[in-house]
Parts: C-alpha cells; structure tokens; sequence
C-alpha cells in the first residue's frame, strides 16, 4: 500500500506534511512527490526534500493519490500536464484520490468530483463543477476523499487512514497525538 502527495511549487505545507506524518504513524507508507523537481517550496516558504520526483512514482503500487492545497500550489499543479494525467489514470483505475482546500477543484475540473459529495476551501465551490458540495472537514464518497482547509488537515488525514485501513487504525493515530475530534 502506498500512497503520493503530489506537492507543486506554493503548496500548502500543513495540507501535505500532516497528513504525510499521520499516514506514516498508522503504518501507511508514504511518499512526498516534486512535480517539478526534488525541493519543492510551499505557500509560506518551506522547503520541502521530496522522496521522489513525478517521473518516478510506482504507479502499480500506488493506493491513494493525494493533492494538497495553496492556491499556487494548485496553479502548479494545474500546470503540470503530468500530474494531471497521473491523477485522472489514478482515478479511472479505481485508486483513492485526495485532495484538500483548493485543490479538489483540480478534482472537478478532471470531471472526478461530478455527482459525488466533496467540499472545498469556502468560495471556491463555484469551481466544483458537478460536485455535491457539503460544508465538512472532510468527506468520503466511494475512492474521493476531499478537505475543506488547512485547518481540517488532521480531519482530512485521519479520513485518508479510515478509508485505507479502518476506523480503528485512525482513531489509534488520533489518540497516539491526542486529537479530540474523534
């Protein structure tokens, strides 16, 4: 089982390394992918070492694809004609597929979100298309898996453990960093 966090140029880095380090404390390994390279600078200036670059994701082996948020990093991704493509081959394959605040507009726009319940970072839901947009942290509807803000990071990841390996597995991780929602 592994999961991608695919991270662009002005990501945003609560939206990408929380989830990383959750997902890595249920036991889910996990990799930060550079779309444009090995360092990757995110919304407020950290600079992030991805273990790999786009061009060298184990598509096979993937479970779950992430996109984090930051509206350049979502313009990034947007730009990135190969992320595009890996996410919706992700998708078409029946693989999870993530994302958080902004980003779940990159969802719509590949036509992901049409007829599923997903929420987005407030104001954006005019970009989600044929989205059903439900004002939650986070929601799961089948293999998407959508956030709302930086601020629903731990919601967002805990729901990304939920979906990979169970309730349980999240409410260990929930409890292991003592989060009070669950």
């Amino acid at each position: 089982m592994m999961v991608y966090i695919l991270l662009g140029t002005g990501f945003e880095e609560i939206e990408a390394v929380a989830p990383c380090d959750l997902l890595r404390r249920a036991g889910i390994e996990t990799k930060l992918v550079g779309v444009s390279g090995p360092t990757v600078v995110g919304s407020h200036g950290v600079a992030v070492e991805a273990d790999l670059t786009l061009g060298e994701v184990d598509f096979d082996a993937m479970e779950l694809l992430m996109l984090p948020g930051g509206l350049r990093g979502v313009a990034s991704l947007r730009a990135s004609t190969e992320a595009l493509a890996l996410t919706k081959r992700a998708y078409d394959a029946g693989k999870y597929v993530a994302a958080i605040c902004a980003a779940p507009t990159i969802l719509a726009q590949l036509s992901i979100t049409d007829g599923k319940r997903a929420t987005c970072y407030p104001g954006k839901e005019p970009e989600m298309g044929g989205a059903i947009c439900v004002d939650a942290p986070a929601v799961t509807d089948g293999k998407v898996l959508t956030g709302r803000s930086a601020g629903a990071s731990f919601d967002f990841a805990l729901a990304l453990i939920t979906a990979l390996k169970g309730e349980a597995a999240a409410q260990k991780v929930a409890s292991g960093v003592v989060y009070p929602a669950r």
